[in-house]
């Protein structure tokens, strides 16, 4: 015997409906069909279930495509550790494929990219150096970018645009192929870099002067919200890899853009990245199609996966 006050309810009364009438989120014709050998990566695609990130991955795809065929804007903001993880390469090669109008990075993005151009390795082991304040200290790295960004001050034109113009002076010859700056730079694609005073390692340098890091990025955020301009009716923004700095820049650009009467709605976002974070979910996926249209993707991954087989669906696309 219980000693409980509360009994069981009993569940014969407990009305029921058919299946059929229920109906059901996932049904037969979402499945997955299983690949078979040689058929290419768009029939993977094709094949992938009808379902969550599949569809997503579709939509991005499809998204970029018709971006590119309407000749709208189609922009990537990329943050550090998509440099890091090699993936250079693959975007110079999407430039030359017309997938790109436009590259945005933060701080760090740049710092890795120059330093590949320059020296063909980044990336430092922080423990190993943090300990006596070697961290950051690279002479040829915050001296460089610093005379760089002042250049940008006194000429009255991008920390992104004098980056790419004296590496061309600087790159070594063998590391060009993996220098995006320099790259975007030579055939006339924006790059716009966004940084926060404190979080790079060249504002700790001796060369560092605030009033040009500030009149350089501010140059770049006023650049980076005209190219805001062209995803209207049909660009795409994907951000990839920047959990924080990246989405917030991009918000207030929207804002923007909007506030002194441009249209800016019906366009596509994408967020790439090994975790989801709350700011890009809420600044990238979400909030901009709010009362304008357009739809937001969350893609979860990694990117040195993830990116490329992204551009190995457009190339295939292409063929």
């Amino acid at each position: 015997m219980t000693k409980y006050t509360h009994q069981p309810l009993e569940f014969q009364g407990l009305s029921t409906v058919p299946i059929e009438a229920r109906g059901g989120k996932v049904r037969h014709e979402h499945m997955a069909v299983p690949y078979t050998a040689g058929a290419g990566l768009n029939a993977w695609l094709d094949r992938l279930p009808k379902l969550l990130a599949a569809d997503s991955l579709r939509g991005v795809v499809v998204a970029l495509e018709q971006a590119r065929a309407r000749g709208r804007g189609i922009l990537w903001g990329i943050g550090g550790h998509v440099i890091k993880c090699g993936l250079a390469p693959v975007f110079i090669d999407l430039m030359d494929r017309g997938y790109v109008s436009g590259i945005v990075m933060n701080g760090a993005a740049s710092i890795h990219d120059y330093e590949i151009g320059i020296a063909g390795c980044t990336s430092e082991e922080v423990e190993d150096v943090l300990p006596d304040g070697r961290f950051g200290s690279a002479d040829e790295t915050g001296r460089g970018m610093n005379l760089a960004i002042r250049a940008a001050a006194e000429q009255g034109i991008g920390m992104g645009e004098a980056l790419g113009a004296q590496l061309q002076h600087i790159v070594k010859s063998q590391y060009v192929d993996a220098c995006l700056l320099y790259q975007a730079w030579k055939r006339s694609i924006p790059v716009t870099v966004h940084v926060a005073v404190g979080t790079d390692t060249p504002h700790t340098h001796p060369e560092a002067d605030g009033a040009a890091i500030g009149s350089a990025t501010h140059y770049d955020f006023r650049l980076f919200c005209s190219l805001l301009r062209t995803l209207n009716d049909g660009g795409v923004y994907l951000n990839v890899g920047s959990a924080v700095v990246l989405p917030e820049v991009f918000l207030k650009a929207v804002s923007v853009v909007r506030n002194l009467g441009y249209p800016l709605g019906e366009f596509t976002t994408a967020n790439f990245d090994f975790l989801q974070h709350y700011r890009p979910r809420v600044n990238v996926v979400s909030r901009p199609h709010a009362q304008r249209g357009g739809q937001g993707y969350a893609i979860t991954g990694h990117h040195e996966i993830m990116i490329p087989l992204l551009a190995a669906l457009l190339v295939e696309k292409q063929s």
